[in-house]
């Protein structure tokens, strides 16, 4: 296992290599970002352009822009509406193993955490995914820990491929694969893919994933183009705010997605905006406060910046906190949310990966959406068989 003696620029056998133009540049303008040289009239410009620029989204990330939440809140309703009407997407995850070979130190998964670790047999998996479609959903997320060992490609394929007897759209938040892997998995079933690179900050990442394939930074920043390269339709972008310098992260994260979306024009970007939660050995990190005020303004920045990107919000939320910002900013949530390993069918065989903050089923997250206005869609696509 790559250890904290390895640098974490260096890649492991298998590993594929692709060329690192998106990531050097997202460096450049990672190390360039000055937040506090931003005036209220760099802010003033920036809300007044039809389509912002990297150099204006960084402005709304800054700390003068707080001033301006309200219009930036106004400017980011209207981009929503303007792109997906009064439409919200609905989906729920599910964990299938919780094993795991990296050592991140702020994970409840991670290796050296002492706790129960369970993986689904395919028949268990079938046995999940038909109770969550009987609910009414058409959109599954499938997760596991970070393990080829105990989860590898074609176990994971397996699940896609039961899990395209019951759903529409199939996404996989799992550990990063080659090219080959991902197009091997969308040949099976699976739309789109979630990999976030937790910070930006090498010292800070270097610090935060002591063990595993994890530790290999460009592995895992390029896994959204490979993922591509494999035929994937959409694909996932976040920072695990917190961890670091909130606004560098959340910058990071959308130049991240705005470079690759102008080389991959087709690609359907999305963003989440994760904050720290609490897990086991919480308290030997000192994760670093961001309050919901800050997570609003990175929302909004993030749709005024890229307003045809999905951006979804975690049940790590607070009920009262998804409610405020699904259409205004948000147009993805989830229901019925388990972090442990199954859930759906029966309790849970596995450990949770962290905390959630709402727990509300899909008929209440339905409710709630109808009450606003809005109108829940349990899957924006559909293959066309010839």
């Amino acid at each position: 296992m790559k250890n904290t003696d390895t640098d974490i620029m260096q890649y492991l056998d298998g590993m594929q290599i692709i060329n690192h133009d998106i990531m050097d540049n997202v460096e450049k303008l990672y190390n360039n970002f000055d937040y506090n040289i931003i005036t209220e009239n760099d802010v003033k410009i920036a809300l007044s352009k039809d389509v912002l620029n990297i150099t204006d989204f960084a402005t709304l990330l800054s700390p003068i822009a707080d001033k301006f939440l309200e219009d930036m809140a106004v400017r980011a309703k209207a981009e929503t509406h303007k792109h997906f009407g009064n439409t919200i997407s609905v989906y729920t995850p599910l964990y299938i193993a919780n094993y795991c070979e990296s050592h991140c130190v702020y994970c409840g998964f991670n290796c050296m955490n002492k706790i129960h670790r369970a993986k689904l047999t395919l028949d268990e998996i079938e046995a999940e995914l038909k109770a969550i479609a009987n609910l009414g959903f058409k959109e599954i997320l499938i997760l596991t820990g970070e393990s080829r060992k105990k989860s590898n490609v074609e176990y994971i394929g397996s699940a896609v491929s039961i899990a395209k007897k019951y759903f529409a759209t199939i996404g996989v938040e799992i550990y990063p694969l080659n090219s080959d892997e991902y197009a091997y998995l969308h040949s099976l079933g699976a739309d789109y893919v979630s990999v976030y690179q937790e910070t930006y900050n090498h010292t800070k990442y270097a610090e935060q994933h002591l063990r595993g394939e994890k530790r290999v930074f460009p592995y895992r920043f390029n896994a959204q183009e490979r993922a591509l390269i494999g035929g994937m339709r959409g694909v996932c972008f976040g920072a695990l705010l917190g961890l670091d310098d909130w606004r560098k992260d959340a910058f990071a994260v959308g130049c991240h997605a705005y470079l690759l979306q102008k080389k991959y024009p087709f690609a359907e970007i999305s963003f989440s905006c994760p904050r720290m939660r609490p897990y086991i050995n919480n308290s030997k990190n000192n994760p670093r406060d961001v309050h919901e005020r800050q997570l609003l303004q990175v929302i909004l920045a993030y749709r005024i910046f890229m307003p045809y990107a999905t951006i979804n919000i975690s049940t790590r939320e607070q009920q009262s906190f998804r409610d405020g910002v699904i259409g205004l900013a948000c147009n993805k949530i989830s229901a019925g949310s388990k972090v442990g390993v199954g859930g759906h069918d029966g309790e849970e065989k596995g450990d949770e990966q962290f905390d959630i903050s709402d727990p509300r089923d899909l008929q209440q997250i339905n409710s709630m959406l109808e009450g606003k206005g809005l109108q829940p869609i349990f899957t924006d696509s559909q293959y066309l068989v010839e």
